[in-house]
């Protein structure tokens, strides 16, 4: 459901972001590494550090706006 949503920030954002998807059930040190309980858990990193984490599905111009807080 996520997939989307990301494609569409990435496209409109460009160069300004990174997104990366992890698979968690194919990498459960990630999930134990960052404390992830449910599926989708949004995490925005400025210079290594957590500066937002959300579990659930957001819109795509919300994501945008909370991304842009960070840029």
């Amino acid at each position: 459901m996520m997939a989307p949503i990301l494609q569409q920030v990435k496209s409109s954002m460009g160069d300004k972001v990174t997104v990366i998807k992890i698979d968690i059930d194919k990498n459960p040190a990630a999930a134990s590494a960052y404390n992830i309980q449910g599926v989708p858990t949004l995490i925005i990193f400025k210079q290594g550090q957590t500066k937002w984490r959300q579990s659930g599905v957001i819109q795509a111009n919300q994501l945008q706006q909370i991304i842009t807080q960070y840029l």
